[in-house]
């Protein structure tokens, strides 16, 4: 047995400069094989790797390495997500320039993956800031406008008035902006959008054909699209100011047409904004309204807001039937029309509201059987379930609320009340970011000749690098030069639009530029796109499940528009892993220690921590996300430093199901590390034995050598269709329990018969081959010490002998009367006569027919046996 351990230290950056020397990564886009793309969601450079992009990236070179081994032509590249905010924080808080914030990082992090090992066809690799990649999202934007598919137009926005940008709603925070900490205004802004809107139900029927998809990942884009089909009809409105004499609304529930007690409009409805120039408490109220959080989250939790206009709304089935009027905070002017209809007994929200104005509730349905009104609970049944309707518009009856829908519907219709009408939750992409460190927006506006494309041969608009951020807002704005040029059109003085783009655009497109980033003169080599789009299978984390996906199809919809590519669909799989977690510890002084500032001792309930520097007790807490604030996190660059890459990749793909959060333990690494040790071990052993193997393959084998190939080809065929089927932790579990069965063979004693050798040799080089996707330095130094050819990194996948995979027994559940009682293991080739004396020989069986005969007893061949008493 081999004493000399293997050592990660002096053997991974060994093989590393290996394959960066023969390139064995590199794709060729006119290689006529197969191909297969595998693409991990590309990281933000922030600095720093952590153990989520250590998970991340190993599951995809895992996928990678294997289909490159089944004979596919692997796409598997690199790139950076640069844009972005956190580097204008960094110029601020540094005094460093953006630009050079962001390489420094991407060439420290560039240096951390290159120590995981990963499979990377690094000459593939951009950054987003790069001129030469923004130039081609700038020619796509230009495109998309010449198409129809983008526009400007004025929109609500949260403004910041500290910071002089505009903000998302996630970055409101109690009405604060999350950096500044200023009141946020809403203000009308001027606005480039893309109109992903026109690509609505597209999008929302292609996601049936994404079948390797999450079905909760379909689900979420399915809700955020949101198709609700409903009724437009218009309010009569009394008492309202001069061109608002009508109040269009739309509601997904025609059938309770007859229980509205009040109607409400938005803040920003263009009838309160009139009310507002001449009642300063309207005014009041909206302004209240607008201080208030500005996500849909923050709108529907918080407490429901109204203001009574005074003005009445009439029925349109009834004119003489009137609905007071109420601008209310939770209705939303970018959803349908802005007004809404109140039916208190069957909205929770309007019931809420109906309470605290002391507004009327009438029933429109109740549960069949009863008489019961509502309370201070809407009953609000599902489409598909059957009410009692005591007052709706038809004639009163049980039916089901979808069946009432339908019928209201066309009496609306056919009475010339209302129509049917399709509405989206989904709106247009609002792009203009108010920030120096983005794609600038490759427009010129010129008073005379009003908004001009920037020409493709002035492409790209570089962004300039002597810009200051003395001042709050955009730095391209304060820039003394760079806005103001001529217009191209009539030669006149113009200036640049100073917006830059969103930075979801960047990440939209950048798997279709990786098919080819050389081409110089164009976002993609058309052909080549075609050939290896989509991406096979596409990773990452499932808070992108939403908007960088649907802005990936959008502008990918959008790139077909305008002959950049040929598909819709960018990712025909889609794969959204679990997170990284790890326990906190907390200190006597209620602030948080790191794993590495601490001693644990014990074991389960009797764990106990105290701080390394002084001894003071530590508070073991709970698993959370690995977090800078918790302080919780794990340097990837130790463990790498400390066990190895393939250490760090086997524990993150063996102690959890890929898709759910994998908990870091210190004990779990270093398991790994043994096991590391132990098949180092075995292999050595096995090339001993190797070299008394017989150089042909024996004509017959022994039972004892059949065992070891069996095992070997069952493990080979498992983790092949298992890595195929993204399940590693179950193909690790197999592999260990091959490398289980290898090592009891090998620890036999004496000397092994030619056959057994020749078997033994053979099991080596499968095993090697099966964990060479998970850890591949470690199998490059084993695939050296079995005396093969080349690289295990080139070799050809094994073939799995069918034959091994057929099981000489078979163990079948012994069913009485319906009832499981046991199991019986017989020779694959028992007849039945046979299997049914084995089962009538299990005391379990025996003790269930008391003593008596069996009335029957059926064999299903090589499934079950029944007994029946």
């Amino acid at each position: 047995m081999s004493n000399e351990r293997y050592n990660a230290r002096e053997t991974e950056p060994r093989w590393q400069r290996v394959w960066d020397d023969k390139a064995i990564f590199a794709t060729k886009n006119e290689d006529p094989r197969p191909k297969y793309y595998v693409l991990e969601m590309f990281p933000y450079p922030s600095g720093r790797i952590h153990m989520g992009h250590v998970r991340n990236y190993t599951m995809g070179d895992v996928l990678a390495r294997l289909k490159r081994a089944k004979g596919f032509n692997v796409l598997h590249p690199m790139g950076w997500d640069a844009f972005g905010l956190p580097a204008e924080n960094a110029a601020i808080e540094r005094k460093v320039a953006p630009k050079a914030w962001t390489y420094e990082n991407i060439a420290s992090m560039k240096k951390q993956l290159q120590t995981m090992g990963l499979s990377l066809d690094w000459a593939r690799e951009f950054a987003t800031c790069d001129p030469s990649y923004y130039k081609h999202q700038q020619k796509m934007f230009t495109d998309f406008l010449a198409a129809g598919l983008v526009e400007r137009k004025k929109s609500k926005v949260n403004w910041d008035p500290v910071d002089h940008t505009v903000l998302a709603n996630e970055q409101v925070i109690d009405g604060r902006g999350w950096r500044s900490g200023a009141v946020v205004e809403q203000r009308e802004l001027t606005q480039w959008f893309f109109k992903i809107t026109k690509y609505s139900q597209d999008l929302l029927d292609a996601l049936e054909k994404l079948d390797r998809w999450p079905d909760k990942v379909r689900l979420m884009q399915h809700n955020w699209i949101g198709r609700s089909e409903g009724l437009h009809f218009e309010f009569g409105l009394v008492g309202a100011p001069a061109g608002f004499e009508k109040l269009p609304v739309f509601t997904t529930r025609p059938d309770t047409m007859y229980g509205p007690t009040f109607a409400a409009i938005s803040p920003d409805h263009p009838l309160a904004k009139k009310l507002a120039e001449s009642d300063p408490k309207v005014a009041a109220f909206i302004d209240e309204c607008h201080k208030l959080g500005t996500s849909q989250a923050e709108i529907d939790t918080a407490e429901k807001l109204g203001f009574d206009t005074g003005i009445k709304a009439s029925h349109p089935a009834d004119a003489n039937w009137h609905l007071p009027l109420y601008i209310a905070n939770f209705v939303l002017m970018d959803y349908g029309t802005g007004a809404v209809i109140g039916c208190p007994a069957h909205d929770q929200r309007d019931l809420d509201f109906a309470r605290k104005y002391g507004i009327d509730v009438l029933d429109v349905f109740v549960p069949v059987g009863s008489d019961e009104r509502v309370g201070n609970t809407a009953f609000v049944p599902a489409k598909t379930d059957t009410v009692q309707y005591i007052r709706w518009v038809g004639e009163p009856g049980v039916m089901t609320c979808e069946e009432a829908m339908k019928k209201s519907l066309a009496i609306f219709e056919k009475d010339g009340w209302g129509k049917r009408e399709v509405n989206f939750r989904l709106r247009d992409w609002g792009i203009s970011r108010q920030r120096y460190w983005g794609c600038p927006i490759p427009v010129i506006h010129c008073e005379k000749c009003d908004v001009v494309p920037v020409p493709a041969k002035d492409l790209p608009v570089v962004l300039p690098e002597d810009v200051t951020f003395d001042k709050p807002g955009n730095a391209l704005d304060h820039h003394p030069t760079w806005k103001h040029v001529t217009c191209p059109q009539c030669g006149g003085k113009a200036r640049r639009e100073t917006d830059t783009m969103d930075t979801f655009v960047d990440s939209s497109w950048y798997f279709a530029r990786f098919t080819d980033p050389w081409n110089e003169d164009a976002p993609t080599t058309r052909a080549v796109a075609d050939r290896m789009m989509p991406v096979d299978q596409y990773i990452g984390g499932v808070e992108h499940a939403i908007l960088h996906l649907l802005y990936s199809r959008f502008f990918t919809r959008a790139m077909k528009a305008t002959g950049h590519v040929s598909i819709d669909e960018p990712f025909a799989g889609m794969f959204t892993q679990g997170m990284v977690v790890h326990e906190t510890y907390k200190k006597q002084d209620g602030t948080f220690a790191s794993p590495a500032e601490i001693n644990i001792t014990g074991d389960g309930t009797t764990r106990s921590a105290t701080l390394l520097s002084d001894g003071s007790a530590i508070e073991i807490g709970s698993i959370e996300k690995m977090s800078k604030s918790k302080r919780n996190t794990v340097d990837p660059d130790d463990i790498i430093g400390t066990y190895g890459a393939d250490t760090a990749r086997w524990f993150m793909l063996s102690d959890s199901p890929p898709d759910r959060d994998v908990i870091w333990s210190e004990e779990g690494v270093k398991g790994a590390s043994r096991f590391v040790q132990r098949l180092w071990r075995m292999v050595n052993d096995a090339a001993a034995h190797g070299k008394s193997a017989p150089s042909a393959k024996p004509a017959a084998f022994s039972p004892e050598a059949l065992a070891v190939r069996k095992a070997a080809h069952g493990a080979l065929d498992k983790v092949s269709t298992g890595v195929e089927k993204l399940q590693f932790n179950v193909c690790l579990a197999y592999i260990r329990e091959f490398a289980n069965a290898f090592g009891e063979a090998l620890a036999k004693p004496g000397t092994p018969a030619p056959d057994i050798c020749w078997a033994l040799n053979e099991a080596a080089v499968i095993l090697t081959q099966l964990f060479a996707p998970m850890m591949p330095h470690l199998a490059e130094e084993c695939w050296t010490v079995l005396g093969q050819p080349g690289l295990v990194s080139e070799a050809a996948w094994p073939q799995v002998e069918a034959d091994l995979l057929v099981e000489d027994s078979l163990t079948l559940p012994v069913q009485v009367n319906g009832k499981k009682r046991g199991e019986v293991t017989v020779p694959r080739e028992a007849s039945n006569s046979e299997i049914e004396a084995a089962a009538l020989a299990l005391d379990a069986v025996k003790q269930a027919l008391d003593g008596k005969p069996p009335k029957k007893i059926i064999v299903v061949p090589q499934r079950i046996v029944n007994v029946v008493g």
